[in-house]
């Protein structure tokens, strides 16, 4: 009697890390079933009773990058004395990572995410909550910048973690498009010599 359901070679991991590189190559939207059963080696009710939906494989995987692929950026944020330098210093660690593989690459966060109009909620939320845990880190950064004295009491926090996060996300994208590594450090210095001057405008709003 033959045998169903997953093949006894079967590697939850590696199968994750295979969906995890084609989510990251052609994003969820553009990465079919057939696309996932080929590069996993599993049959549809296999990959559904391992990962239960497209959606919840998907969000896996990106879980999966960022304890791999994507580490290395986020984990030093408290590290650098000043706010200034935790910021420089996280947009070269981005600029470092998107560019470490031959292939241009870039953040799977930002680069795979479906279109939000008829895009699967799950994945649009799932994503979504993501992001904004990373812009909430910066936010808590820079909070801590004031409460040491180098950041002025009256700095809009949350609108330059705003910005920051948006520089970060374009810097993914120019990856993804071949810019080298040079071309993205300079964007992350570009961002630190114009420090000063953000901060000094960058004021809370008065209501």
């Amino acid at each position: 009697m033959s045998s169903r359901g997953r093949p006894r070679t079967f590697s939850r991991d590696d199968a994750l890390r295979s969906a995890m590189e084609i989510f990251w190559d052609k994003g969820f939207d553009n990465t079919s079933l057939a696309d996932l059963t080929r590069v996993m080696g599993l049959n549809p009710p296999s990959l559904y009773a391992a990962f239960g939906s497209k959606a919840k494989l998907f969000l896996e995987a990106v879980d999966l990058y960022g304890r791999t692929d994507g580490a290395g950026i986020w984990e030093f944020l408290d590290e650098a004395p000043t706010a200034k330098e935790a910021i420089h210093d996280l947009l070269k660690r981005s600029a470092k990572n998107f560019t470490q593989w031959d292939e241009p690459r870039g953040c799977m966060v930002v680069l795979s995410a479906p279109q939000m109009e008829g895009g699967d909620a799950a994945v649009c939320d799932g994503l979504k909550v993501r992001r904004l845990e990373k812009q909430g880190a910066l936010e808590r950064r820079l909070a801590r910048g004031v409460a040491e004295g180098d950041l002025p009491p009256t700095v809009d926090c949350e609108a330059i973690a705003a910005y920051v996060t948006s520089i970060q996300h374009g810097m993914s994208i120019h990856a993804r498009d071949g810019a080298p590594r040079h071309v993205l450090l300079a964007i992350a210095d570009c961002c630190a010599a114009g420090w000063d001057g953000m901060v000094a405008t960058m004021r809370k709003a008065q209501g």
